[in-house]
């Protein structure tokens, strides 16, 4: 039989997987629970060898489960910094909501490019600042209307590979590169857009919308989930959302 300090040390190992797990089912339910099952079973394969007397097996279960947290906090990263920043948020009074001007002029832009089939890349920022997740980019500052939109993401426009950025009613930023989602099971028919959409929204809170060059389809793309084919409706009710929780950062 084990040491009582082996075993606190096992149990405080495992209350600490356990915690990482929970933080993780607040981003990726399916994948955190196949994660406590498995740790279900070290314990219970660790108990079943102390019954049984076999140190050889005891050790290696053992190292198993002294290794869960770690394990955890590299496989769930990017889900624990967002949980912990959903958790450390403090609410303050929203500023002034752009209105229902800035919404129509998104819906405008989109439903012109998406008839030309002209690829697009808008952020939305909410809550959660992305300054530190956005690279490159050009300081804009401009009122948001559908002529500049469509101008930035014209072909032969410098700044059209990258993404818009869109706070507080205003284009703030144009030509910024996203960090890329590595998420295996993205459909292989997304191109870079839909994966820096995606990537984006793993880490922050931030509704992106991407029209499609080779479909002139729009995605909206939130809470590391993307929907493919969105109507007008669908998106002026996502935008209104996101416009709505944009409040002044702390």
């Amino acid at each position: 039989m084990g040491s009582p300090t082996d075993l606190t040390g096992i149990s405080d190992s495992i209350i600490l997987s356990s915690l990482i797990i929970l933080f993780s089912l607040m981003i990726r339910r399916d994948v955190a629970l196949r994660l406590l099952g498995i740790l279900g079973i070290l314990v219970f394969a660790s108990l079943l060898a102390r019954l049984a007397g076999q140190p050889s097996f005891i050790r290696v279960i053992d190292a198993l489960v002294f290794s869960m947290p770690v394990i955890l906090a590299v496989i769930f990263q990017n889900d624990l910094r967002r949980a912990l920043l959903m958790l450390g948020k403090r609410q303050q009074p929203s500023e002034a909501s752009p209105g229902d001007e800035t919404v129509d002029e998104v819906l405008r832009a989109l439903a012109d490019m998406a008839g030309r089939q002209i690829g697009a890349l808008i952020v939305v920022v909410r809550q959660q600042p992305i300054e530190h997740l956005v690279q490159v980019g050009t300081d804009i500052d401009a009122k948001v209307t559908s002529e500049l939109l469509n101008s930035i993401f014209l072909p032969y426009s410098p700044i059209h590979d990258g993404a818009v950025i869109l706070h507080k009613g205003k284009i703030t930023r144009a030509g910024c590169l996203l960090p890329l989602s590595h998420n295996p099971d993205i459909a292989k028919s997304f191109g870079t857009r839909h994966r820096a959409a995606l990537g984006l929204s793993e880490l922050c809170d931030a509704l992106t919308l991407v029209v499609s060059e080779e479909t002139g389809k729009i995605s909206a793309v939130h809470d590391g989930k993307i929907t493919y084919d969105c109507n007008m409706t669908d998106l002026k009710r996502l935008l209104k959302k996101a416009f709505d929780h944009q409040i002044q950062r702390l």
